[in-house]
This record gives C-alpha cells, sequence and structure tokens, in this order.
C-alpha cells in the first residue's frame, strides 16, 4: 500500500516537473513585437503650429523652418525655404545679425566667421523656390535636441522652433 503510494507520488511528480520543464509544442503562445517596431514611421515633433507657418509665408515669405543639430551637437543649423524673394530679403541681410538664442539653456548664439570661409550663413539675394541655412556655434553643446528655440535675424523672430 505504502509502495503504491509513493509509486503515485513519483508519477504525480514527474509528470508534474516535465510539463514545465519542456513545454509541448505550439502550447505557449507567440512573443509579439513592440508596436513602435512593427510602425515605420518615427515621432516627428511639430515645428510650430499650423498658423505661425501661414505667417511666416504671408509676412516674411518663408517656410519650412527647421532648426537641426550637427556635426555632433556643435552647429546649430537654422534652414528655411523662399517663396516670395521680395519679402525674404530681411533674412539674408548681411546687416543683420542672426542670433539663435534657447531660453531653457539660457544662452544667445551667433553666427561664427572663419578667417578663410567668412560667416557660415548665406547673404545672397533670395530665389523663390530655394532654400537657405545658416550655422550657429554651439561650443559647449548647450542647445541639445528638443529644446525649443527662438531664431531672431534683424525684425523678423521665429519662436519656440524645435531642435532636431
Amino acid at each position: 500500500m505504502i509502495a503504491k503510494t509513493i509509486l503515485a507520488n513519483l508519477l504525480l511528480c514527474a509528470a508534474l516537473c516535465g510539463q514545465s520543464a519542456s513545454p509541448v509544442e505550439g502550447s505557449v503562445a507567440p512573443v509579439e513585437k513592440p508596436s513602435a517596431a512593427r510602425s515605420p514611421f518615427h515621432y516627428q515633433p511639430n515645428r510650430f503650429s499650423r498658423r505661425a507657418g501661414v505667417y511666416y509665408g504671408l509676412i516674411w515669405g518663408v517656410d519650412a523652418l527647421s532648426v537641426k543639430a550637427v556635426e555632433s551637437g556643435e552647429i546649430i543649423r537654422f534652414t528655411y525655404r523662399v517663396l516670395d524673394a521680395s519679402k525674404a530679403k530681411a533674412l539674408n541681410d548681411k546687416k543683420a545679425e542672426p542670433s539663435l538664442i534657447d531660453p531653457q539653456a539660457g544662452v544667445k548664439l551667433v553666427v561664427p566667421s572663419l578667417e578663410q570661409v567668412g560667416l557660415l550663413r548665406q547673404s545672397a539675394t533670395p530665389e523663390a523656390g530655394k532654400s537657405y541655412w545658416m550655422a550657429f556655434s554651439n561650443s559647449g553643446r548647450l542647445v541639445k535636441r528638443g529644446d525649443h528655440v527662438n531664431v531672431v535675424i534683424g525684425q523678423f523672430r521665429a519662436e519656440g522652433l524645435v531642435v532636431e
């Protein structure tokens, strides 16, 4: 009688241990990939509101404003596309001192002037349909991706642009 009880316990124990150690094929649900891995789209922050985009186009003759950290964050590049060349002249004015202000970091970046190259900005007469850029020195990397910055060029002021 005791032998039968011991044998039954051993068989029960072996069955339980066998199930956890080697699962039956197909009994485990496949691991599902995270939803972000399935989507080919990446999060892109809004550069500015639609209303701001209309304002820059109507008043300043530019659109597609963007601010990107380049050269490992040592340079912040501001780019824009000209819609109306006569309105956009203010942005390419050589006399206007451009600056990039980051209120969070408490810094004001300027366009550097290199000895053999000159100012790191385009100042030619703007043409409709063309894109233009200027580079701000970010030594110390105080302005980082995701920061909201303001670009000021003479009377032109673009506020709340997100650094990509």
